[in-house]
C-alpha cells in the first residue's frame, strides 16, 4: 500500500471520544470498512451472505445479542435491519459510555418500511462521519507542502512545487480516489469506476427505497449530471435533457425520485450556495451546483478516459471542478468546515468556498491552467472580496486559485494564492 491514513481515521477516532456511536456514511467502496475495522475490538458483518439470513432474524427476536462485543463494536451495512439503530441507541443510552459502536452504511434507508422500523433520529447519542473516495493527499498523488489548515491561520511563506503535467490529471480523474484503484497497474485501475457505475446502474440504484429502476433512464441521468457538473441546473432542464432520448412521460417526479435514489448511495453530492454579508444589494442565486462524489463516476457515466478528456479541455474543466471539490470537501472536513459555492445576480461567482464553523472562510476559483484562465480567476476572487462587508463577518482568511497543472505553489504580491491541486492537503 503506498497510500497514506486516511484523514477519516483521525475524524473517527476523535468522535468516538465524546459519543456512544458513530455512523460512518459514504459510497460503496470507498473504505469505510477498513477503517472501521482499524478502530474496532470487535466486528459483526451484516452482510456476511452465510449469516446475512439468521443476522436479520437476530436483530428481530434479540438485537442486544448481536450487539454484545468488545467495544467499540463494529457493524458494518448496518442499514441491512434499519431495527439496529433504535437498538444502539437505547444501549448506548443505558451503557452512558462513549466509544460503544462503529455502524457502516452504504445505503441511507429511504422506504416508508424503513422508516417505521426507526424511532428516533439518534441525536446525542449517535454522530455521523461521512466518508468520501481519497483525496491526492491520501492516495500519494499530492506532495502536500500547500495544507489548507496553514493557509487558514495566515501562513504567507509557504511554498510547493509540483511534477504532475495535464495527462497525469486526466488520469486521476479517470482513476478515480477508489482505495482498491490505488495500488493496481493503470491498465486495471481504469477499469474500476466502470465497474462501480456499471453496479450502482443495475442494483445499487434499488437499494434506498426498495423501488425497481430502469437502467437505461438510470444512465441518462447519470450522463445528463456528467454534462452538467459544476452547474445550477434545474430539476426541470436535467428532465428535458433525458427527454431527448427517451419519452415525452418522462415527468419531473421520476427524475426526482432516481436522483434521491442515486443521493441515498452517495452517488451524487451537490454543493449549498453560500450566501455572505454583502456591501451591495447583488441578489444570490441559491440553487444547488451538481457534482457526482467523485470524477471517475462521471467519465464511466459518459464512457470516456484520460485521451478523451485531453482533446476536450472544457469537458476536462467540468471533471477536474468535481475532483477538486471531492477534495476540498475532505480537507474542510478535517478543519470542521465544509464547502459552498457562490454566484449572485450580477454574474460573479466562485466555485468553491471552504467555510470553517468558527466563521474563517477561504474563496477558491478553480482553473485547469494558463496565465489568463489564472488571471481571470484572480480577478473573480479579488471583485468578490471586495463586496463582502467587512464589518458584518470576517475578511477571507486566504484567497486561492487551485490549478490543475503548475510548476509551483505559492502566493502571488497581489496576496492570491497560486497552487496546484497536486500540492494541497488538509
Amino acid at each position: 500500500m503506498n497510500y497514506r491514513p486516511r484523514i477519516a481515521d483521525k475524524l473517527l477516532e476523535n468522535k468516538l471520544k465524546g459519543i456512544g456511536a458513530v455512523l460512518v456514511e459514504g459510497a460503496k467502496w470507498c473504505g469505510k470498512t477498513t477503517t472501521g475495522e482499524q478502530h474496532a475490538a470487535s466486528v459483526l458483518y451484516m452482510d456476511n451472505p452465510k449469516d446475512r439470513t439468521s443476522n436479520i432474524q437476530m436483530v428481530k427476536i434479540n438485537p442486544d445479542f448481536l450487539l454484545n462485543g468488545a467495544t467499540p463494536r463494529l457493524i458494518d451495512e448496518w442499514q441491512i435491519a434499519p431495527e439496529l439503530w433504535d437498538a444502539v441507541r437505547f444501549v448506548v443510552d443505558h451503557r452512558d459510555e462513549d466509544g460503544q459502536f462503529i455502524l457502516t452504511g452504504s445505503v441511507t434507508p429511504l422506504s416508508d418500511e424503513d422508516d417505521e422500523k426507526i424511532h428516533h433520529s439518534g441525536v446525542g447519542r449517535i454522530a455521523r462521519l461521512r466518508m468520501r473516495p481519497m483525496t491526492l493527499w491520501e492516495s500519494g498523488d499530492s506532495t502536500g507542502e500547500i495544507s489548507l489548515g496553514v493557509l487558514f491561520q495566515g501562513a504567507e511563506d509557504v511554498f510547493g512545487s509540483c511534477d504532475k503535467d495535464l495527462y497525469d490529471i486526466a488520469w486521476l480523474m479517470c482513476r478515480g480516489g477508489w482505495p482498491r484503484a490505488v495500488n493496481q497497474s493503470k491498465d486495471i485501475a481504469l477499469g474500476r469506476a466502470f465497474d462501480y457505475y456499471d453496479t450502482v446502474v443495475n442494483v445499487d440504484v434499488k437499494e434506498p427505497d426498495k423501488v425497481e429502476r430502469n437502467p437505461e433512464r438510470v444512465k441518462l441521468l447519470m450522463r445528463s449530471y456528467a454534462r452538467n457538473q459544476g452547474a445550477q441546473v434545474s430539476l426541470g432542464a436535467i428532465c428535458a435533457d433525458m427527454r431527448a432520448n427517451d419519452s415525452d412521460t418522462l415527468d419531473d417526479r421520476t427524475v426526482y425520485s432516481y436522483l434521491r435514489a442515486l443521493r441515498g448511495v452517495f452517488v451524487i453530492e451537490d454543493t449549498k450556495a453560500w450566501n455572505p454579508n454583502l456591501r451591495s444589494k447583488s441578489a444570490i442565486r441559491t440553487s444547488d451546483t451538481r457534482y457526482f462524489t467523485d470524477p471517475s463516476i462521471a467519465v464511466a457515466a459518459l464512457g470516456i478516459g484520460p485521451d478523451d478528456l485531453m482533446n476536450d479541455l472544457n469537458t476536462m474543466g467540468l471533471f477536474f471542478e468535481t475532483m477538486c471539490m471531492r477534495d476540498l470537501r475532505v480537507y474542510a472536513q478535517a478543519l470542521d468546515g465544509d464547502v459552498y459555492h457562490y454566484r449572485d445576480g450580477d454574474g460573479l461567482e466562485c466555485d468553491a468556498v471552504v467555510h470553517l464553523r468558527n466563521g474563517s472562510y477561504g474563496l477558491v476559483e478553480i482553473k485547469l491552467g494558463g496565465d489568463s484562465l489564472i488571471e481571470e480567476g484572480v480577478k473573480s476572487l479579488k471583485r468578490l472580496g471586495k463586496k463582502i462587508d467587512t464589518t458584518r463577518m470576517k475578511s477571507p482568511s486566504f484567497m486561492m486559485v487551485l490549478t490543475a497543472v503548475g510548476k509551483y505553489a505559492y502566493r502571488r504580491n497581489d496576496g492570491v494564492w497560486l497552487v496546484p491541486i497536486g500540492c494541497l492537503k488538509d
